[in-house]
């Protein structure tokens, strides 16, 4: 069991499966046929257009064609929302973040509805993502007293410096699985923040059918146990005390 916080700094967390595709076209009907089953926690539907970087016949070029559109969920309060795709299932958390335990019950409920209504054969890839927002009001701060994992800047540079990305993956299950580890800065628009930090903590099933579509409340456990690990061993004392851990 990992620790609890009164603020937590998550701004979003979402699982997202994506599904081996079938030799059948797209079931236009398939999003009605949710929204049906869905429409009382989720009454505001949307859709969202998108793009998508198709390689070309030079190998190494992409260009930008149309994506398949996604059908969107809202809660009322616009605090969650279930998205559906081709093959493609999202559930998303935004402020306020709960518990674990109901974020969990959200995806295995969308799951469960999305397994019974359009039968997906496996899974091609799945993620578990949290991202953390941390914010800055003062110009100069010391990142190693807020995070232990942080952009090294070697003595000879200067050790001031503008905006940050750092990323690193760590593989897991013989490969089959990774931890995205990424931090990087961000221009904050609220007037009294003059900056902020994202952690940005993403584990992914890499390897398509890995686990079986029974497997998957297990596959949470593990992948939520392994981000809240790595974002405990991100971060000081001093950052767990600006969201008030919540003692049992």
């Amino acid at each position: 069991m990992g620790k609890k916080y009164k603020n937590p700094p998550v701004v979003e967390a979402l699982c997202e499966f994506k599904f081996i595709p079938t030799n059948q076209p797209w079931d236009l009907t398939l999003p009605g046929l949710i929204y049906e089953k869905i429409r009382g926690k989720f009454p505001d539907k949307r859709q969202q257009m998108g793009v998508q970087f198709v390689p070309t016949e030079k190998g190494l070029e992409y260009k930008v064609e149309p994506a398949p559109p996604r059908v969107q969920f809202y809660k009322k309060d616009k605090t969650a929302l279930i998205q559906i795709a081709p093959d493609l299932l999202a559930i998303n958390q935004l402020k306020p973040y709960l518990t674990w335990n109901k974020f969990k019950l959200m995806i295995l409920d969308g799951f469960k509805l999305y397994k019974e209504i359009a039968a997906p054969k496996g899974f091609r890839s799945i993620g578990l993502r949290y991202i953390n927002a941390f914010e800055f009001d003062k110009p100069r701060t010391e990142l190693k007293d807020y995070f232990k994992y942080y952009p090294f800047i070697p003595e000879n540079l200067p050790q001031i410096h503008g905006p940050f990305l750092t990323k690193v993956e760590f593989p897991y299950e013989n490969g089959n699985e990774k931890l995205i580890l990424t931090l990087r800065s961000v221009f904050s628009k609220k007037p009294n923040i003059l900056f902020s930090i994202l952690l940005d903590l993403d584990y992914v099933m890499v390897e398509p059918e890995y686990i079986s579509l029974d497997l998957i409340s297990e596959w949470l456990n593990r992948a939520h146990e392994r981000i809240e690990n790595a974002f405990e061993s991100c971060i000081t004392n001093k950052t767990r005390g600006t969201f008030e851990e919540v003692k049992p």
